[in-house]
């Protein structure tokens, strides 16, 4: 008996198991509330995004869409979460490229491979990254911040929220086009390196688009520059970096869902037609227009696309980071 009970319960747990990842399980998922990570802290881009599509996005899967924040390491620690996490269905993350595109070149070790440890779903929004500064830099242009920086980028700082993250990397690339070191400090989120550079404590950060703007027009920041190729329809009077002088400088970010590798592929298919649907959806459109968010376009989504366009990422940032000799031991 004693010999025999061990089996038996190997066997119950074996039949759980096939149980749970089966077709039948799959195809009636979600039969419970699911979990959407953001490996930031609330408040910031990634978490207002999340929240916009999140309620929308329970509507659709029939079940509440818990949203989640897990900060730490430039997004490395929640997106670490996924890549560990169990294949169920029942936990996502909001990724990004920092998460999923500069990881990989930035970490000696690298806590995870953001493309062999999760299931793509699609892309999601893009935005540009806003350069601002605090309200008592002595400046009124990007011009005039080049300059200060180039004399005193010796005692200046820049804030972002975490190391290696989409805040980070694009100052990396405005310090190294005028040609300055300066110092980082990095931030478990970008909402409290903002509230940093509104109090005066360091000096700028590249923001994004939708958490900037708010500041900007209640004149707590100075927009000295849009990271993009174009002008932000938000703040059409605040010029591209290149128009004003600095060529370049492009950092557009993305978002993007994945659900840990090994996820069923009817489950995979649900998520992805469940978050095209929000994606579509008038309200959620509409609000993520007003942050100053694109959409991503129906060819330009799904897990296909998201695979290749990983990679690809991958590739395009690494040389910005390895010039820079940035790497996190």
């Amino acid at each position: 008996m004693r010999r025999s009970f061990p089996s038996a319960v190997m066997a119950l747990a074996g039949l759980a198991l096939a149980w749970t990842g089966s077709p039948a399980a799959a195809q009636d998922w979600p039969t419970r509330p699911v979990t959407l990570i953001v490996p930031f802290l609330a408040g910031g881009p990634i978490d207002v995004i999340a929240r916009v599509q999140a309620q929308k996005l329970g509507e659709i899967l029939g079940q509440t869409v818990i949203v989640e924040n897990v900060g730490g390491g430039g997004g490395a620690l929640g997106a670490q979460r996924i890549a560990r996490g169990t294949p169920d269905g029942y936990i996502f993350v909001m990724g990004n490229v920092g998460t999923h595109a500069y990881h990989p070149t930035l970490y000696a070790k690298p806590l995870y491979d953001p493309v062999a440890d999760f299931a793509p779903v699609g892309l999601t929004t893009e935005s540009p990254r806003l350069l601002v500064a605090r309200p008592t830099l002595p400046v009124a242009d990007l011009k005039g911040f080049v300059a200060f920086a180039k004399a005193n980028h010796a005692t200046m700082s820049f804030g972002s929220g975490g190391l290696g993250s989409a805040t980070h990397v694009p100052c990396l690339l405005v310090n190294q086009a005028m040609g300055v070191t300066v110092t980082h400090v990095p931030y478990r989120g970008a909402a409290p390196a903002m509230q940093d550079v509104i109090g005066g404590r360091t000096d700028y950060m590249c923001d994004s688009i939708q958490t900037a703007v708010p500041q900007v027009k209640q004149n707590n920041v100075k927009a000295l520059a849009v990271l993009s190729a174009v002008r932000s329809p938000l703040l059409p009077e605040v010029p591209t970096a290149a128009e004003a002088g600095l060529p370049g400088v492009e950092a557009d970010t993305w978002n993007a869902v994945f659900l840990p590798k090994g996820t069923p592929e009817p489950i995979v298919r649900k998520l992805v037609a469940a978050v095209n649907q929000t994606l579509d959806d008038p309200t959620v459109r509409k609000r993520l227009d007003e942050l100053g968010l694109a959409i991503v376009p129906p060819e330009r989504r799904g897990p296909d696309y998201l695979a290749t366009f990983v990679k690809s990422e991958i590739a395009r940032w690494a040389p910005a980071i390895q010039a820079a000799g940035l790497k996190v031991e």
